[in-house]
């Protein structure tokens, strides 16, 4: 939710306070919902109830829409059963089931005790679809039309019943059996003559989703395709509902976040920052913390057993940050490109040899990028009057040519590894990689420093 302006913020507290509600309505209904959830949420007491009171019921429902949970909950205890009832009945089916899944239990009886049989009927059969699924997010307010039907009589049926769709511009046609088998849209309907049929105007080649399809996927499709609505249909091709763009577009910041999070060793979080408790945050954060430190004694091994090494080339130990670090972020790097390319569906598995072989020629350029500039460094600056500087400086940077290309093969190999055994490839990022990478570059850099110095 964006910062709202402090000034209008405090401007409505005080109109509260004085109790002018006809200022306040008339400053509310200038304001987009989205922007007056803002408010309702920077507010949050007693009087935010008397506040929502005053807004105009189509506007007050596309305002609880954009508020988040926690505001909610908090004006719902607020409500009378009336007032949620009008509140209810103004959502969109796909939002209310959206408010019942965040809800407690004592505030989803009672709104599902508001609702009317119909929309207790449409949310109950939306929430039997498994979580993250199409038929999760889609919403069963469409348009239908017949093939059968004139332009005219098509415009009729949308003006009769458009008023209680979520949205009316792409309309599905269906035949006798609800299976779809066509889409138009109210631009051809009104540029028909009043007598042109529906099935000769409409666009057979549709593009839909199944009821058990992936949300990620149904989100792709908009990407590609730029649509405002897809529909979903069941096993019989038979149309059940349309996923709406505000809905693909939730998804996709959803899962951006959740990726982000992972990518970050953070479990996901279905709460804003500012909201979450301090031992909410550490429970997320702590046992990714746990396996690295775990993960860490790998590290410590490696180091220990070339104890005599470092013992008898001290200088070798300064070393090992730059080396490990280099090689983590190399591996970062190959695997947030994999990752991404991965969920936009550019890659999968079969492709694996292809990145492969690009991963490794870009990490010949960088490795060798960076260790002639390492050896630049390490002569002119960190080596400078040490009888074996020629010798330590081809160590490190012949080791940083190893660990680059180790790193990216590495990086870019495991979250396409994961994506075929049916793991999501963010976990298998930086967390993991980092620590497989520093362990992999120690070995590099001790092989490496005994070979040529003869330790």
């Amino acid at each position: 939710m964006i910062q709202v302006n402090v000034t209008l913020t405090e401007t409505i507290k005080v109109l509260l306070e004085e109790k002018k509600y006809s200022t306040l309505r008339d400053i509310l209904t200038t304001m987009k919902p989205f922007d007056i959830a803002a408010v309702f949420e920077e507010l949050q007491d007693e009087k935010t109830p008397i506040l929502f009171r005053i807004l105009p019921k189509e506007l007050a429902a596309e305002t609880f829409v954009e508020m988040d949970e926690d505001t909610q909950e908090f004006l719902i205890h607020g409500f009378s059963d009336n007032e949620l009832k009008e509140v209810v009945d103004e959502l969109f089916v796909d939002d209310a089931v959206d408010l019942i899944e965040e809800m407690p239990a004592n505030v989803v009886k009672r709104i599902l005790r508001q609702a009317d049989k119909e929309t207790r009927r449409q949310i109950n059969e939306l929430l039997k679809y498994p979580e993250d699924s199409a038929g999760s997010i889609m919403t069963t307010e469409f348009i239908s039309l017949r093939p059968d039907m004139t332009a005219e009589m098509a415009i009729k049926r949308i003006r009769r019943t458009g008023v209680d769709k979520e949205t009316i511009y792409t309309c599905y046609v269906n035949d006798d059996y609800n299976r779809l088998i066509g889409i138009t849209t109210v631009k051809d309907l009104l540029l028909a003559d009043d007598d042109d049929l529906v099935k000769d105007m409409m666009e057979e080649n549709v593009i839909s989703v199944h009821t058990l399809d992936d949300q990620e996927m149904v989100a792709r499709i908009f990407s590609d395709y730029d649509f405002l609505a897809l529909p979903v249909v069941d096993n019989e091709q038979r149309i059940v509902g349309i996923v709406t763009i505000d809905d693909a577009i939730d998804v996709i910041r959803e899962e951006a976040t959740e990726d982000i999070e992972k990518m970050a060793a953070v479990l996901p979080s279905d709460k804003p920052y500012m909201r979450t408790s301090v031992w909410g945050i550490y429970k997320k954060r702590v046992p990714w913390l746990l396996v690295l430190m775990l993960s860490a004694t790998f590290t410590s091994t490696i180091i220990s057993a070339f104890d005599g090494m470092l013992a008898s080339v001290i200088i070798l130990s300064s070393f090992i940050p730059m080396i490990t670090g280099s090689g983590g972020n190399a591996g970062s790097q190959a695997s947030v490109s994999v990752i991404r390319a991965l969920s936009l569906g550019e890659i999968e598995f079969k492709s694996m040899f292809k990145v492969l072989w690009k991963e490794l020629r870009v990490a010949a350029l960088c490795g060798l990028t960076l260790a002639a500039a390492n050896f630049v460094k390490l002569m002119v600056f960190d080596l400078r009057g040490n009888e074996n500087a020629v010798v330590i400086a081809l160590v490190v940077s012949l080791t940083l040519v190893g660990t680059i290309i180790m790193a990216k093969i590495v990086g870019s190999s495991l979250p396409l590894l994961s994506s075929k055994i049916g793991l999501d490839p963010a976990v298998m990022a930086n967390p993991l990689i980092s620590t497989v990478c520093d362990s992999l570059s120690l070995l590099i850099y001790f092989g490496v420093a005994s070979t040529l110095l003869e330790l």
